[in-house]
């Protein structure tokens, strides 16, 4: 793979907000420090992403040192949410799975509800080691993820992206492209290896931390939406359909789930392992 390496860390503290950048993470078990644990719902208790509400793109979370969150967005002032005491929970549905989460309080969901004009709820993950377990489909044994859509971390490869982009540049929607690296919302961006390397890893290593590669992410209507207006297009899915149509899924990344706990760092080296 010659000389990989970390180009850049990514949280995203709560679920479909815009992501945080990050110089280096402690990686848990159940994916980044502070990446998704919190969530909004809906008044049916049904996870809201950008899927349903691409303006979430505009709204930011600053994570805090004491887990809580700054929230800011387009219109409105900035709100600062503690972490919610210990108590009572409320079930949520994340696709699939049904997860128990701690409401963030009536300010927090007030501020929330205003910003997208629809009643929500936002909701902490207070115990991310025993409430999710990861997709059984490809799990191992006591393997957790926090909000995310399925697995704790995502991985994509920067040669991997600018080959995407020289698709959609010859192709139906070149005005779109070059897309940037926030419209598929990685945790690492790995750099050095040659596009599409990723297809076939199966274990890799960043600095200190191994991880085994769960499966290719299959990509949905969120990279869609350019994370800076909000606005949707046809990229990248136009061009992933014809190119990188696999196993019946339009793939860009692989899934991760971590061996060992550990910090990575950007400039760390990745090595593949098998």
């Amino acid at each position: 793979m010659g000389h990989a390496q970390l180009l850049s860390i990514h949280i995203h503290p709560v679920k479909a907000f815009r992501g945080q950048s990050l110089r280096e993470v402690a990686v848990e078990p159940w994916g980044p420090a502070g990446d998704r644990r919190w969530a909004l719902i809906d008044d049916g208790g049904r996870v809201v992403t950008q899927r349903q509400q691409p303006r979430l793109a505009l709204a930011a979370a600053e994570l805090l040192p004491d887990g809580g969150l700054r929230l800011s967005a387009p219109g409105l002032e900035p709100l600062t949410v503690p972490v919610p005491e210990p108590g009572d929970t409320v079930s949520m549905e994340i696709f699939r799975d049904k997860v128990e989460g701690v409401p963030a309080g009536d300010a927090a969901d007030v501020w929330c509800s205003a910003y997208l004009g629809a009643e929500v709820r936002l909701l902490h993950l207070d115990d991310p080691a025993t409430r999710r377990p990861v997709d059984p489909e490809y799990a191992r044994p006591g393997e957790t993820v926090s909000f995310a859509d399925g697995y704790p971390l995502l991985a994509v490869s920067a040669a991997s992206l600018d080959a995407l982009n020289s698709l959609i540049a010859a192709g139906d929607h070149a005005v779109e492209g070059p897309l940037p690296m926030n419209r598929f919302r990685p945790n690492v961006v790995v750099g050095g290896t040659e596009p599409w390397a990723e297809d076939d890893w199966t274990r890799v290593e960043i600095g200190e931390v191994a991880f085994r590669v769960a499966k290719m992410c299959g990509r949905c209507v969120v990279t869609t939406t350019d994370q800076s207006t909000a606005a949707r297009g046809k990229e990248p899915l136009h061009s992933l359909g014809r190119h990188r149509r696999i196993g019946g899924k339009l793939v860009f990344g692989q899934n991760l789930v971590p061996l060992n706990r550990g910090t990575i760092r950007v400039g760390d080296a990745v090595r593949v392992v098998t």
